[in-house]
């Protein structure tokens, strides 16, 4: 194994720095805060796990957790089967590819919250198109202002748009490096549709789903533009989701040391989540050499 040299550490060194100054030291320094009370203009004086407790005992803490965690799995899983079938409609053959393909990929260079409000416009009971559509239908509104569980439905809808050309782009690629010769093989030896995509598909693209779903999983639990601008936690608290929790907890009510400690708890979860998926990358997305 190649050791690096004194000249090879010097070249990474402003990249290190970089990484040192802007995410170790904030990151210890928010550490060391969630252990204190402060706020504005306030000191801060150490209090122990003092707010870690009240977080526990916090009822929209709670809430905002079970929230955090249907939607991020509702959003990743969502995208992931979206991708798997528009990747598999793709690697068939798709008449306009081009121009298909560059419509899947349009939400990803939109801005949130540019897409939030254009889907509020386009969800407003009175000039929108999509609740036209539906009092045409004689479906009832989609009332996302009012009804938590609408709210969080469009939040839902919304990041699956905005994100769906990431997940499809990485499981479409690794579907076109599956060999050929394998389809080729199994449709020889009678094997139907699900078969080869349960056999040859899944096995060949495994690696990257797992990929995909660890980039996805740790980004999507930092959701918080579509929440906030859709309907910044309302009614009363229940669409919540942990990002908002902890913006209210720092800067509505100026409770330094408890947004601290909300996000210190994000990153253990999110990293617990993370490392699940990195353990199956390792077992059964990649093959090791013998």
């Amino acid at each position: 194994m190649r050791r690096f040299g004194l000249p090879q550490l010097l070249m990474l060194a402003p990249a290190q720095l970089l990484l040192v100054a802007f995410i170790a030291i904030p990151s210890v320094y928010v550490f060391w805060l969630s252990f204190t009370e402060s706020s504005y203009g306030k000191e801060a004086v150490f209090v122990g796990l003092a707010n870690y407790a009240g977080i526990w005992e916090d009822d929209a803490f709670w809430r905002a957790l079970r929230n955090t965690l249907l939607v991020i799995n509702v959003i990743v899983y969502g995208e992931l089967l979206l991708s798997l079938a528009l990747a598999a409609v793709f690697v068939q053959g798709i008449p306009f590819r081009g121009l298909v393909l560059a419509i899947i990929l349009m939400p990803y260079a939109i801005s949130e919250v540019v897409a939030v409000v254009m889907w509020k416009y386009m969800l407003d009971p009175n000039i929108g198109s999509i609740a036209r559509a539906l009092a045409a239908l004689g479906l009832p509104d989609f009332a996302w202002a009012t009804n938590p569980t609408h709210g969080l439905v469009l939040v839902c809808i919304i990041s699956i748009w905005l994100h769906l050309p990431f997940t499809f782009i990485i499981v479409y690629a690794a579907m076109l490096a599956v060999p050929k010769e394998l389809y080729e093989a199994a449709k020889i030896d009678g094997a139907n549709g699900w078969q080869r995509f349960r056999h040859i598909t899944v096995p060949g693209i495994l690696g990257a789903v797992l990929v995909a779903l660890i980039f996805r999983y740790i980004l999507s639990f930092r959701l918080f533009s579509e929440v906030w601008l859709l309907t910044a936690g309302g009614p009363a608290r229940q669409t919540e989701v942990l990002a908002v929790y902890l913006y209210k907890q720092a800067f509505t009510y100026a409770n330094f040391g408890m947004g601290a400690a909300t996000g210190w708890i994000m990153v253990v979860i999110s990293g617990l989540v993370a490392a699940v998926y990195v353990v199956l990358l390792q077992r059964k997305g990649f093959r090791r050499d013998a």
